[in-house]
């Protein structure tokens, strides 16, 4: 395990404060009767504002967690989805953190979200053997509560009153226009500022391909803003691979229903069958539920496109033509009035995406609603 940087959520009104005072621990913001602009409810003193649950006493020395500045492993969480969903990704900045800062004194270590009543604290030196432990989990690009991968990713470095300005390795926002924009309210400052757009959860690149529809590049489906996702699966009730398999284990109501949907043979591979979820996904993917809701769509469908008659078969693809045929006429019917769909057939299916990409387009372009298309990541988007 070797840690190159440790980052910082925050409401990019707060740069300037920081480069000019550090990090601080809320404790030392309410000292000084500061003004900090929360991720999650805007403007407000912080006294007012932290969390009551953060305001517990954790169990190695009887500090306050409100005492220290705390640090992530890995900004890509839930933290960080539901700040995006309450806040919207304009307004984050990720602040990358030099490494020298575990040399600091009376650091302490939580191998998980510090709010947990299951995470537990350590003086550095242990606490990083820990996580050399649970490292894979922490660099994981998603996580599920069944196994604690939720609770672990939030793993943090707490560090007593504050972290210093010269510390701040790098600025991380998810747009070119909001990297000049903080270029130009963190005057002089030597620091860069970088576009990362996957650590917010967004495309590394979009490119419209047709009226509706846009070719996705360097995101995750499952976090896709669109009301329907597609997964595709067999016609035997297995999700062993793939896309079926990442859906049974961070949604497993998806695999209950898609269990009942292949015994009762509602899913063929010329009629896909669509799971309307009445749960959002929000709960699932955020650290806790949110006050308010920015998307367009926070209850999400699941459509079981079956590109695969037996799980140890390759795909056809005259069955993906049949689906997409389906699909174009039902779509709208149905209810979907925007879909995220996945590579049909590719990869663990054997088929060329050169061939399902033009069927793709032929069958939805004209349906007319918001169409995302995720390819193999194999296949890099050329503009």
């Amino acid at each position: 395990m070797k840690i190159k940087s440790l980052y910082y959520i925050t409401h990019i009104d707060n740069l300037p404060f920081i480069f000019k005072r550090g990090i601080l621990s809320h404790e030392r913001i309410e000292a000084e009767n500061g003004q900090f602009i929360s991720m999650f409810r805007g403007k407000t003193n912080v006294k007012n504002n932290i969390s009551k649950r953060r305001k517990i006493k954790y169990q190695y020395g009887g500090k306050n967690l409100l005492s220290y500045a705390n640090l992530l492993f890995q900004p890509r969480n839930p933290m960080m989805y539901r700040a995006i969903y309450e806040t919207g990704e304009d307004k984050l900045a990720i602040l990358e953190i030099a490494n020298v800062v575990l040399n600091e004194s009376s650091i302490i270590i939580a191998d998980g979200n510090p709010i947990d009543k299951l995470t537990q604290f350590y003086p550095v030196t242990q606490g990083l053997k820990i996580l050399q432990q649970q490292w894979k989990v922490i660099q994981n690009e998603w996580w599920k509560k069944s196994d604690g991968s939720k609770r672990r990713i939030m793993a943090e470095c707490l560090v007593p009153d504050c972290v210093k300005p010269r510390y701040i390795r790098s600025v991380i926002v998810p747009k070119n226009e909001t990297m000049n924009w903080v270029l130009r309210i963190i005057d002089n400052s030597q620091v860069p500022v970088l576009c990362r757009p996957n650590m917010f959860f967004q495309p590394e690149r979009r490119i419209a391909i047709g009226q509706n529809i846009s070719l996705i590049h360097g995101a995750d489906i499952f976090f896709s803003e669109l009301q329907t996702l597609t997964v595709t699966v067999n016609l035997q009730g297995v999700m062993g691979k793939g896309l079926a398999l990442r859906a049974r284990e961070q949604f497993p109501d998806v695999y209950v229903e898609y269990e009942k949907a292949c015994r009762a043979k509602k899913i063929k591979t010329e009629r896909p069958y669509l799971y309307k979820r009445e749960e959002s996904v929000v709960d699932a993917l955020t650290d806790c539920k949110p006050h308010r809701v920015n998307f367009q769509n926070p209850i999400k469908w699941f459509l079981l496109f079956a590109t695969k008659r037996h799980w140890r078969t390759n795909s056809r693809i005259e069955d993906i033509e049949s689906g997409l045929e389906w699909l174009q006429t039902n779509c709208k019917k149905a209810g979907i009035q925007s879909l995220a769909m996945s590579a049909l057939g590719c990869t663990n299916g054997g088929l060329n995406w050169t061939d399902v990409a033009p069927l793709i387009c032929k069958h939805l372009d004209e349906i007319g609603i918001p169409i995302e298309v995720y390819p193999p990541r194999e296949y890099p988007i050329v503009p």
